[in-house]
């Protein structure tokens, strides 16, 4: 595996390959790598004939500078994961490399208000960078596929929507969460999980199987308002559990009207923010 650190090595590398027909996957992250990511790497080498993955941690998506600062560094672990896997080349850029001075990078896109619930709700300002890396990102590697896991649903939702209204030459593909034999999504975070909150939040993801099953003869809102107070019985501090259409991300009433339904929550372990959602409900067709 090859890593570089500028655009102009990365895009002489990848243009040698793209001229010849070969084709690329690419599968950006923040680092801190786990299993759930190189399951990604995975697919991506069944896709493509080239697979990169980038590693950074993106400064204008956290709206918590606390959080930006706390979250896990530890390149050359990351880098014998992906070695591991194969993975041909890894871009690690400096904060300058991707935001030059002179470049403006803002997504200036109507997203039909999908960056307003849950995340949006308690994380003003996070879609905005989070599109503004993945843009400036998909603008620099020109991959043929990106590949996302499902773990954040908003924010693939919201990736795909701007690569349909920018009509970006790319495909999304969106690969199911990865979880810990207790049921606890994997994640960069649950390395900072105490003893005690490692034990306490796989009850997020009975909460979701429970919901699951009930959103056949549960009303929706007794539905949300349980799971809340069981997660905070628990020990957590959950900031929301929500029950939304599928496309459109907002609260639903009834199930029998909305073809595809997904549940999504976020919860703090102490200091440790943990979200994961679950589909509950997908259309045949």
């Amino acid at each position: 595996m090859k890593t570089f650190t500028t655009v102009n090595e990365l895009q002489i590398a990848l243009r040698k390959h793209q001229q010849v027909g070969e084709k690329v996957a690419f599968i950006p992250t923040m680092g801190a790598l786990h299993e759930g990511h190189l399951s990604l790497i995975e697919i991506g080498k069944k896709n493509a004939e080239i697979t990169v993955a980038s590693i950074f941690v993106n400064p204008t998506q956290f709206n918590n500078p606390d959080d930006l600062k706390k979250y896990p560094r530890m390149l050359e672990t990351d880098k014998a994961l992906l070695e591991s896997k194969h993975c041909d080349y890894l871009f690690a850029p400096t904060v300058e490399e991707i935001y030059p001075k002179n470049l403006n990078t803002i997504v200036n896109i109507d997203l039909n208000e999908l960056e307003k619930p849950m995340e949006g709700e308690f994380r003003p300002g996070h879609f905005e960078g989070m599109l503004q890396v993945v843009k400036r990102l998909l603008d620099i590697v020109n991959p043929d596929y990106l590949i996302m896991g499902q773990k954040d649903f908003q924010q693939f939702t919201i990736v795909a929507y701007m690569i349909e209204t920018l009509n970006l030459p790319v495909e999304l593909i969106v690969a199911p969460t990865l979880r810990e034999k207790d049921g606890l999504a994997m994640s960069s975070r649950n390395m900072r999980l105490t003893p005690k909150m490692r034990k306490i939040s796989p009850v997020i993801y009975k909460e979701l199987m429970k919901a699951k099953k009930a959103i056949k003869d549960q009303n929706i809102h007794s539905i949300s308002e349980e799971a809340i107070d069981t997660l905070s019985k628990a020990g957590l501090k959950p900031e929301y559990f929500r029950i939304c259409d599928g496309k459109t991300l907002k609260q639903i009433e009834s199930p029998q009207n909305h073809p595809n339904i997904v549940a999504c929550v976020a919860a703090w372990a102490e200091d440790v923010r943990l979200i994961d959602n679950m589909v509950l409900k997908v259309s045949k067709k």
